[in-house]
């Protein structure tokens, strides 16, 4: 079960939201197989003194349209399912929506399986 939370600065459409959060469960679908259904995700929109980023970092540059996205995910795949997972994100957001891939920050936090309840105060992957 990937949980996805993606950050935006404030003032971002419903529609621009959405279509955010379809590219990200679409890449992790086609490239870390992640069941069609396991679809989780918290969506936020900062005021901008609380959308604090670095304008450069390591030769990037960042502007207002930043997209950061974490993924807390179960632990297991490959470098090169991430690193195609981080390609197909930043490829599609600009592809839809004209996010320069320099505006998309990813981090992958990985856990456990038994790290994980979907209800009923019960950890299912156990």
């Amino acid at each position: 079960m990937p949980l996805v939370e993606v950050s935006l600065l404030k003032g971002k459409s419903d529609a621009y939201r959405k279509a955010v959060g379809d590219v990200i469960h679409d890449a992790m679908v086609s490239t870390i197989n992640c069941p069609p259904k396991d679809r989780f995700q918290l969506i936020s929109q900062y005021d901008r003194a609380d959308f604090i980023y670095a304008p450069e970092y390591l030769g990037i540059t960042h502007t207002d349209e930043l997209i950061v996205i974490k993924i807390t995910l179960n632990e297991g795949r490959t470098v090169e399912l991430k690193q195609l997972l981080f390609k197909t994100i930043a490829e599609q957001l600009f592809s839809k929506l004209g996010v320069g891939q320099e505006d998309v920050v990813m981090g992958l936090v990985e856990v456990k399986k038994e790290n994980w309840s979907f209800g009923n105060g019960i950890a299912q992957y156990v």
